[in-house]
C-alpha cells in the first residue's frame, strides 16, 4: 500500500471501532448499523491478511445502506451515527485509491473498471448529501434531501418535460447560429488584418459584457418568446468561437504552410487540407465550452421574461413559492442535458480527430 492508503487503512478502521464502541455503550442502534460498523473495524486485519479492494467497496456499500436504514430510528442522530458517516466515505475514498493503483499496475481492466471511479465520487457526494439533510434535519427549503428531488423529479415529468422543450429550443437554434457564425467570421478574420485589428478588441469588450445586462434588452427586442432567448445564446457563443478558431487557424507550423506553399495550393486548398485540421483542437474546445454556456444563457434569459413555460421560468417562479425541491428538480435536469450536451460534442471530436495524439492517448 502507498503511504495514503495506509492513513487511510488506519482511520477508517480506527474511526469505525470507536463508532462502534460509541453505538454499544448509547444503545439503540439498528443491527445493520452495529454489523456495518463491526466489518469496518475487522479491516484492521489487512496489516496481517492482504484484503483484495473490493472489500473496502463493500464495507462503505454496507456502511452506506446501514446510515441511510438507521435515520428514522434514531430523534437526534448521536456521535456514533456521523462517525459512521466518516467511516463510510473513508472506505469509499480508499476503494477508489486502491483501485485506480490496481487500473495503473494492470491488476484490472482500465476499460471495465474505470467507470467506477467517477460513480463511487459521484455516489458518495450523493449519500453525504443525503444522510447530512436527513440526519441534520435541515429544512427543505434551506437544501431538500436527493431523495426528496428525486421524488419531485418522478411526479413532475410532463412540467419538466415540457420546460426542457422550450428551453431547448432556444439552445439548440442559439448555438448553432452563434457557432456558425463566429466559425465563419474567424475565416474572414483570418483573411484580413484590418478585421483582426479592428473586430477581435471589440469581440473581447463585448464577450465581457453581462449576460444579466444584455438579457433584458433582447427580450425587448426579440418578444417573449424562444427566439429572445437565442439571441442572448447567440451572442455567448459567438465570441469563444470566433476567438479559438482564429487561434486555431494559426495553430500550423511555418514549415507545413511552405511546404504546401510549394505545391502551388490556393488559400482554401491550404485552408482545407491543412489549417482547418490543424484548428480542429481548438474549435471543438470552443464547441464544447459553447455547450454549457448555451443551456447557462437560455436559462438566465428565461428569467427576464417568458411564456409560462421554461427552465429558467420554473425556477425563478417556484423560488418564490418555496417549492425548493423542484426547484432542483429543474437544477437537476438541466445539469443533466448539459453534460450530455458536451459529452456528444466530445464523441463526435473524438470521431473528427482520431489523429490526434490527444485522442489516441485516449484524453479527449
Amino acid at each position: 500500500m502507498t503511504r495514503l492508503q495506509l492513513v487511510l487503512a488506519l482511520a477508517t478502521g480506527a474511526v469505525s471501532l470507536l463508532a462502534l464502541v460509541l453505538a454499544l455503550v448509547q444503545g439503540g442502534t439498528p443491527v445493520l448499523l452495529l454489523a456495518a460498523l463491526a466489518l469496518g473495524a475487522l479491516t484492521f486485519a489487512r496489516f496481517a491478511v492482504p484484503l483484495p479492494f473490493w472489500v473496502d467497496g463493500l464495507v462503505s456499500g454496507l456502511l452506506t445502506v446501514a446510515l441511510i436504514l438507521a435515520i428514522p430510528a434514531y430523534d437526534i442522530e448521536p456521535l456514533s451515527f456521523w462517525l459512521g458517516l466518516v467511516a463510510a466515505w473513508g472506505f469509499a475514498w480508499l476503494f477508489v485509491e486502491r483501485l485506480s493503483l490496481a487500473i495503473r499496475d494492470q491488476q484490472v481492466s482500465g476499460n471495465l473498471f474505470g467507470i467506477l471511479i467517477p460513480a463511487v465520487f459521484g455516489l458518495s457526494l450523493l449519500v453525504i448529501w443525503e444522510v447530512v439533510t436527513r440526519g441534520a434535519g435541515v429544512p427543505m427549503v434551506l437544501l431538500p434531501a436527493p431523495s426528496q428531488i428525486w421524488a419531485r423529479l418522478v411526479a413532475s415529468v410532463p412540467t419538466l418535460w415540457a420546460d426542457f422543450q422550450q428551453t431547448f429550443k432556444a439552445v439548440l437554434a442559439g448555438y448553432l447560429i452563434g457557432c456558425g457564425a463566429g466559425f465563419l467570421v474567424a475565416i474572414l478574420v483570418d483573411r484580413s488584418g484590418f478585421l483582426r485589428r479592428g473586430l477581435l478588441p471589440i469581440g473581447n469588450f463585448v464577450s465581457a459584457l453581462p449576460i444579466i445586462g444584455i438579457a433584458p434588452i433582447l427580450v425587448m427586442w426579440f418578444g417573449f418568446d424562444w427566439p429572445s432567448k437565442a439571441a442572448v445564446v447567440v451572442c455567448m457563443t459567438f465570441f469563444p468561437m470566433l476567438v479559438n478558431t482564429v487561434a486555431g487557424l494559426g495553430a500550423s507550423g511555418a514549415m507545413e504552410r511552405d511546404l504546401m506553399r510549394t505545391y502551388a495550393a490556393s488559400y482554401w486548398q491550404t485552408l482545407w487540407s491543412l489549417r482547418l485540421p490543424a484548428a480542429a483542437p481548438f474549435i471543438f474546445n470552443a464547441l464544447k465550452i459553447n455547450s454549457t454556456l448555451a443551456l447557462i444563457g437560455a436559462i438566465v434569459a428565461e428569467f427576464f421574461g417568458t411564456p409560462i413555460v421554461g427552465m429558467g421560468f420554473r425556477i425563478s417562479t417556484e423560488v418564490g413559492k418555496l417549492n425548493i425541491d423542484l426547484v432542483w428538480a429543474e437544477i437537476a435536469v438541466a445539469a443533466v442535458v448539459g453534460s450530455a450536451f458536451y459529452g456528444v460534442i466530445a464523441l463526435i471530436e473524438r470521431a473528427i480527430t482520431f489523429w490526434h495524439p490527444s485522442v489516441r492517448g485516449g484524453r479527449a
